[in-house]
């Protein structure tokens, strides 16, 4: 088993490391790691935010642990340089065009969430988010115009793109409460109308699920009016995006929610995949000891479960978050004064507690 571990910049490197203390505690047999350069800090050393070296170590693992990339010193840089590139550009090169991002609400965390207690205690779902395509990998450019200097982006999908996204929405869902919500704005976009023409082809594919479409805007306000109708949300890159950080202010805090990027590539026990936060660097906070590190851990449990096939390891770690974040052991993006280290103890003496 192989692990690539990329802590990147800002808090990436504090929320990684605690993360790493929990990999170390497990034990596992035959584990090997290896880390890389991502992001600014990459550019600094290697003049480049993804190294092709970089991206040796992640073609050679079994799966990748993410932290964040993001650097205000970086900002003046060419596109090409900047470090969100590195993400974008680990997408495209592994192939990665699944994201999976769960979003439930944690017990005793009710008054933190921006709902009312009792909508936020029924937050359970799942957003599936295209990640390899849309505005993000479209042409993009500027131009003069009447108006001055315009920008532009390209928004496409193909059937063969949604085709393959819409199978693992449809497959999540047969796992989970067999109900799928397509997200698009077919009523304005051309792309979303082919979207959800072949999300209903697909559908055809799985008639133990029950299907509904829902225009973006209209999805916005249902997750925060009645998160609960919510199983499997299907949607593209932009609107994914969006979604999935306004589910993690439903929940509490964005420091709470991990993700998986998937492709097609399997490895000995699962697929491979790219494991992150969903959080940013935020870099106003880097170096504090205030960062929430429990997105990271529960992102390294989603490696365990979805790459590696340690389903046992993955629930002992998800059990023992859900014990530490309904103690008094909260950083203060849950009105707590832990620190980023002193929450990573309290879920390592929860793990050994389940062992």
């Amino acid at each position: 088993m192989k692990i690539a571990i990329f802590p990147g910049d800002g808090i990436g490197p504090e929320v990684v490391a605690e993360a790493k203390r929990v990999l170390d505690a497990l034990t596992l047999p035959g584990l090997t790691l290896w880390e890389g350069d991502v992001g600014g800090i990459a550019y600094k050393r290697h003049g480049h935010p993804l190294p092709q070296e970089t991206v040796e170590m992640a073609l050679a693992a079994d799966a990748v642990l993410f932290g964040a990339v993001g650097d205000p010193e970086c900002d003046d840089l060419p596109r090409e340089h900047r470090p969100e590139q590195a993400i974008l550009g680990l997408r495209s090169e592994l192939g990665l065009f699944a994201n999976l991002r769960p979003a439930a609400g944690f017990p005793g965390l009710e008054d933190l969430s921006s709902l009312r207690p009792e909508i936020a205690r029924g937050i359970d779902l799942l957003v599936v988010r295209e990640l390899n395509g849309d505005v993000y990998f479209g042409d993009k450019g500027e131009r003069e115009s009447d108006g001055g200097r315009e920008g532009w982006d390209a928004m496409s999908y193909n059937e063969a793109e949604v085709r393959r996204i819409a199978h693992i929405g449809f497959q999540a869902a047969q796992k989970r409460r067999k109900r799928l919500t397509s997200v698009d704005k077919a009523n304005v976009l051309e792309t979303s109308r082919i979207w959800r023409e072949t999300v209903v082809e697909v559908a055809k594919e799985y008639p133990d699920v029950a299907l509904d479409h829902m225009y973006v805007d209209n999805a916005a306000m249902q997750m925060v009016r009645s998160p609960g109708q919510f199983d499997v949300v299907l949607t593209g890159n932009l609107f994914g995006d969006i979604l999935s950080d306004q589910a993690s202010a439903c929940v509490g805090s964005i420091g709470l929610l991990a993700s998986a990027s998937l492709g097609e590539r399997t490895t000995e026990c699962g697929i491979f995949g790219l494991y992150e936060p969903i959080h940013g660097s935020a870099p106003d906070i880097a170096g504090q000891g205030k960062a929430n590190p429990v997105a990271t851990i529960l992102s390294l449990a989603m490696l365990l479960r979805h790459s590696l096939g340690r389903e046992t390891e993955a629930g002992r770690i998800e059990r023992a978050v859900a014990k530490v974040v309904a103690s008094d052991t909260r950083g203060a993006d849950l009105g707590g004064t832990a620190s980023t280290s002193e929450i990573g103890d309290a879920v390592l003496r929860a793990l050994t507690a389940l062992a």
